[in-house]
């Protein structure tokens, strides 16, 4: 996430999206693997004196709460301070995606190909849903897709580690330590055992990453077996979950989020969120969406890539020229080239990411040019 996200009001930066969001926008892996495996060094316990004094004071502030000794002891079981979560708190790299790009990650050809795959599989589950909550089934599918690709990367940071980390930081505590409170109820509750919460860095969890304060203002158990496991492999509950989020969110049934302006979008506000780039319609909706995720570009995302997923095609518009005055067949013109050449941009989609900077970067050193990273038109000549 930076962390501008809906359940969370602080600003996980949406890709502007969220910890997990920004992950799962990135190249798919399975996450569904132990505690301990795949997680980096940083994110394991270190000893932490100052830390352990914390959770002391802590576990009598909780009690006091109502959590009992067995949910604290069950709960803080072989946890403890995680400084990578501490590192990538402070390090949010703040940056504005243009439409053009976030689009061309959140609705790629390979999270709909994978979207329209994940909608099949789950088709009665995703029916079902949109009748009881009156909520599109390819939007809640869409969520899934943008929030962990559809499943894959839920996150597999022990959640009370994380949280705790962050509450004894301090620099937004009283946030965190409600967000400890919140996950150990959870706990005590039964929904979900200690050694399989696990989440983001920030504490995000499960299919469609609700924090643990959302998570009980929203989660339901629509499998029916007591408990609201937004964990399982099975994501029936966490999808039920994201629907009852956007039906109380003011979600209109039968009313669409918007669309693409003079290509049949319902009646609704303008907006165009790139300047010299489509015009979309948007309803309330595209509001509730926005409940979610605070970000235009995050709704836009999640409702066309919900219309892909419907077998919709991609957008008619047009995008202007990038501040290189490139366009995007350019762009991808460029990554192919450099490529080509022996420097991997991992992949060609048009968006110029640090791994397509470093790429240009280590070419022009390659040919006695100073390393700026940056792209152009004469560089892309030059690779012809």
């Amino acid at each position: 996430m930076s962390i501008n996200r809906r359940h969370f009001t602080l600003g996980l930066g949406a890709l502007g999206l969220s910890a997990c969001t920004n992950q799962a926008l990135r190249t798919p892996e399975r996450s569904t693997i132990s505690v301990a495996e795949g997680l980096s060094a940083d994110l394991r316990p270190t000893p932490n004196p100052a830390y352990d004094a914390w959770v002391r004071d802590f576990r009598t502030r909780a009690a006091a709460q109502g959590i009992s000794q067995t949910t604290l002891s069950a709960a803080f079981r072989g946890t403890g301070y995680l400084p990578g979560v501490i590192e990538r708190d402070r390090n949010q790299v703040e940056f504005k995606r243009s439409l053009e790009d976030y689009l061309a990650i959140a609705a790629s050809d390979k999270r709909v190909e994978q979207g329209r795959a994940a909608f099949s599989k789950h088709r009665s589950t995703l029916q079902s849903l949109e009748r009881t909550y009156g909520v599109d089934a390819e939007i809640i599918c869409a969520i899934w897709g943008l929030e962990s690709f559809y499943g894959d990367r839920r996150g597999n940071v022990p959640v009370i580690s994380a949280t705790s980390t962050l509450a004894f930081d301090g620099r937004r505590g009283a946030f965190f330590e409600k967000q400890l409170i919140a996950a150990l109820e959870i706990l005590q509750n039964g929904d979900i055992t200690a050694d399989r919460m696990t989440g983001s860095w920030a504490g995000a969890m499960g299919h469609t990453q609700f924090i643990p304060t959302s998570f009980q203002a929203f989660a339901v158990d629509f499998t029916g077996d007591g408990r609201r496991d937004i964990w399982s492999e099975d994501p029936s509950d966490a999808l039920a979950s994201t629907a009852a989020y956007l039906k109380r969110s003011g979600w209109v049934a039968g009313q669409k989020w918007g669309g693409e302006k003079g290509y049949g979008a319902p009646s609704g506000r303008d907006l165009q969120p790139q300047a010299g780039g489509p015009v979309f319609s948007v309803t309330r909706n595209f509001d509730a969406i926005k409940r979610y995720n605070n970000s235009d570009s995050y709704a836009i995302g999640v409702g066309h890539l919900a219309d892909r997923i419907g077998g919709a095609g991609p957008l008619r518009g047009s995008f202007p020229p990038d501040a290189y005055g490139l366009t995007k067949d350019d762009r991808i013109a460029l990554q192919k080239r450099l490529t080509g050449r022996g420097f991997d941009t991992g992949g060609a989609d048009g968006v110029i990411g640090p791994k397509t900077r470093e790429s240009i970067s280590a070419y022009q050193s390659s040919i006695g040019l100073t390393p700026t990273g940056d792209p152009s038109l004469a560089l892309l000549q030059r690779l012809s």
